[in-house]
């Protein structure tokens, strides 16, 4: 017959608390539901209810906005972001390997960079307005401007502080400087490369709502002043939460790469 499974006592504990974190997540979901559905109560409350959000979300699939509905606004912001982010990613990385390997770019090019992320991306919205007007394109280049420091942070530190065993070990096996780099170098940076991937997909986003706020006939920031020039709020809260929704899945997207393409990083963090 087979024996009983004893569990300890503290493997029964490790065991309670696994259950409890995965129940978690719904309970701060129904809290938050709860703390919407009583602000939104009474007759002078200045909050939408859940009801009168989901009414206007029928209502703007039925009569889009600009011929958008709330799903074709999102896109249309996500596609400004998805442009800007590659070109962000493909500068930002090789601007990071470049001053994090080489010490003289580092001493030539690190002070300007320093003094460029120090200004926010929306100081250079008057400029960027001057120069290129309200199309397309300095929404672009705004959010490139919001997404580019943090992948260049990250990938210099990255770069700066590989393991010298690492290097020692090439230098053993005769490797030589580019090697050593392309080799070495680069794929033990990765990890500080995709957080920075992570840091500027969410500051990308964040920046993009921002810059649709200035003009336009299309994104969830546009659909946020709409709503807010017309006094519609359940139009305004219904966008903030597909920012937050949007934001939340890419996210997830970001890490799931990270795992693919990094999967000793599921190791550590366990």
């Amino acid at each position: 017959m087979n024996q009983p499974i004893v569990m300890s006592d503290m493997e029964r504990r490790e065991l309670l608390w696994k259950r409890v974190h995965r129940v978690l997540p719904f309970v701060s979901l129904g809290l938050l539901l709860a703390l919407w559905v009583y602000v939104s109560q009474g007759e002078n409350a200045r909050f939408p209810s859940p009801g009168a959000t989901w009414d206007r979300f029928v209502l703007i699939m039925r009569h889009p906005i600009k011929g958008l509905t709330i799903f074709g606004h999102v896109w249309a912001s996500l596609q400004r972001v998805c442009i800007a982010l590659v070109f962000a990613w493909l500068l930002g990385i090789a601007f990071g390997i470049l001053t994090g390997w080489y010490r003289k770019s580092d001493s030539l090019l690190t002070p300007l960079f320093t003094a460029f992320r120090s200004v926010p991306p929306l100081a250079w919205i008057p400029l960027i307005t001057i120069w290129f007007g309200l199309g397309e394109f300095p929404k672009i280049l705004l959010v490139f401007i919001g997404a580019i420091p943090a992948i260049v942070v990250n990938t210099h530190a990255g770069m700066r502080f590989v393991q010298k065993i690492y290097l020692d070990v090439g230098t053993m096996f005769n490797a030589n400087a580019r090697q050593k780099l392309f080799k070495i170098a680069i794929p033990s940076a990765l990890d500080a490369i995709f957080a920075g991937i992570r840091t500027s997909t969410s500051a990308a986003w964040m920046v993009v709502l921002a810059a649709e706020m200035l003009g336009g006939k299309s994104g969830v920031g546009f659909l946020i002043i709409r709503g807010m020039d017309s006094l519609d709020m359940s139009l305004v809260l219904l966008s903030m939460i597909f920012i937050g929704l949007v934001g939340a899945l890419l996210a997830v997207v970001t890490q799931l790469t990270e795992l693919l393409l990094c999967p000793w990083t599921r190791k550590q963090s366990n």
